[in-house]
């Protein structure tokens, strides 16, 4: 896998990139796209929602199944990605990437460090079968 070193990851899939002004930009795995396969639908959340760490926030759709987005940790929602209201395959053709599919603010920064794995851990977890 080729899983960029600066990403964190949650046990559910999700990527989190912790951002130079302390927001979040969120999105799914490489390993997570492929198991969903094409994406036809992308629900991004609501910009300015609070949220919590854990809940289902957003939603993709793939040919084979529906899969909830979780939120990484506490925050609020800066940002959702509406190009992939036109372009849902963007999380498949470059999910570390224009495949983004919200941001976060107000958030704690060390929980992500303290509570998200690693990109090495995670890898590691992926090749492990979970």
């Amino acid at each position: 896998m080729d899983t960029p070193g600066e990403l964190y990851f949650a046990p559910t899939h999700e990527w989190v990139r912790i951002e130079d002004d302390g927001t979040l930009t969120v999105g799914i795995s490489y390993h997570a796209q492929e198991q969903l396969g094409d994406l036809v639908f992308v629900e991004t959340p609501e910009i300015d929602a609070s949220v919590e760490a854990e809940a289902g926030i957003a939603v993709v759709e793939s040919v084979k199944a529906a899969s909830d987005i979780y939120a990484p940790v506490d925050g609020r929602v800066l940002d959702a990605n509406a190009a992939l209201a036109d372009s849902p395959e963007l999380v498949n053709s470059d999910p570390y990437g224009a495949g983004w599919i919200f941001k976060l603010a107000d958030v704690d920064v060390e929980a992500v460090i303290n509570n998200l794995m690693s990109a090495d851990d995670y890898d590691a977890r992926v090749e492990q079968g979970d």
